[in-house]
């Protein structure tokens, strides 16, 4: 089968886990996606569709998930990736943001020098929800000079309105509305 063809239907390759990780979420599990060789192709290629039209000099990713869609989408585009991870986990002189979360906070950091000022970089995840993370790690990149001319994700839960807390388009492959 053609890991392109437009047949080829993504959500038939991402899991729903039951109250995982707490009873009453379901979660979309996205490893049995990057277990199906022409699933992954596709999702990969069709991202790389999306993104491309922003004119991305980089991609940066969002732990832990967020690095297995935004490094091969690097590597199919030609571009360099960049990681933002959570608290103490990256080497060298980092830069950080702290922000708040629905029941608490968290805080996201990068290398102080992974991005030059000015640079076009466009940031992924696996999923969006509620937009938090995401904004966050928008607010990140451009404490450091970056421009963000978009955000994506391979899925978005629509019914969180996550993309509402986003000031860049927003662009996903698959989407549920409950």
């Amino acid at each position: 089968m053609n890991a392109d063809a437009p047949e080829l239907d993504l959500k038939l390759h991402i899991r729903g886990v039951p109250d995982f990780p707490k009873p009453g979420i379901l979660f979309y599990d996205i490893s049995t996606l990057l277990a199906h060789a022409d699933a992954w192709r596709a999702a990969v290629s069709r991202l790389a569709a999306l993104i491309r039209p922003y004119g991305p000099q980089l991609l940066a990713g969002i732990e832990s998930r967020g690095f297995l869609v935004a490094a091969p989408l690097a590597l199919e585009l030609g571009l360099g990736f960049v990681m933002l991870r959570k608290p103490r986990k990256l080497p060298g002189e980092t830069i950080a943001l702290d922000y708040a979360l629905e029941y608490g906070a968290d805080r996201i950091e990068m290398q102080a020098d992974a991005v030059k000022p000015g640079q076009r970089v466009v940031l992924l995840d696996d999923l969006l929800a509620t937009g938090g993370t995401m904004a966050a790690g928008v607010a990140l990149l451009r404490q450091a000079g970056a421009v963000v001319p978009a955000t994506a994700a391979l899925i978005e839960l629509t019914f969180l309105g996550g993309r509402k807390r986003l000031d860049t388009p927003f662009e996903s492959l698959i989407a549920y509305d409950d």
